[in-house]
């Protein structure tokens, strides 16, 4: 019964879905953040605009 409990490998794909659901949480946060500061989502528009025209995001 240990023999296969230790061969068994259905429960390190559930492991490996939840680490991919968690790195793209965190992606997701990142990302999302300018959102939840004092700037509005007109302000962050405005800034991927000028950095889609090429001029200096900062």
């Amino acid at each position: 019964m240990l023999k296969l409990f230790l061969t068994d490998d259905i429960g390190a794909q559930v492991v490996e879905y939840a680490l991919a659901i968690a790195v793209i949480s965190i992606l997701l946060i990142i990302a999302l953040q300018p959102l939840t500061t004092d700037a509005g989502l007109s302000d962050l528009f405005d800034l991927v605009r000028t950095c889609l025209g090429g001029m200096d995001c900062g």
